[in-house]
């Protein structure tokens, strides 16, 4: 079954090894860090923002675009796809992983 991130991915690698001009992920890169940076924490606020106007075409876009660059700044990183992949698989096995808060007891 194919993998569409794992396939972005390996686009978005390919862009960083070559670079083409005109491609947005390359500028990306030429820009370095910080702008891949802010380009993630901008798609966070518009998923936010799509989930709170409760436009599901609008949030799938985003999240797209989130995911997206999320994979540009795992390229910038070094970081491979299989890592994050392989953390998912994992989580994904697990049950009844519910955190147990700690309960403050605000009278004392």
């Amino acid at each position: 079954m194919p993998n569409v991130l794992e396939d972005l991915y390996k686009v978005v690698l390919n862009r960083k090894a070559n670079f083409e001009e005109g491609s947005y992920t390359c500028y990306l890169f030429s820009k370095g860090q910080d702008k891949i940076l802010k380009k993630c924490g901008e798609e966070c606020s518009e998923v936010i923002i799509a989930a709170k106007n409760d436009n599901n075409e609008e949030l799938a876009n985003e999240i797209a675009d989130l995911f997206y660059h999320i994979l540009v700044l795992c390229a910038e990183k070094g970081l491979p796809y299989s890592d994050v992949e392989a953390i998912l698989e994992e989580r994904s096995h697990k049950i009844g992983n519910l955190k147990n808060f700690r309960v403050t007891d605000k009278n004392t």
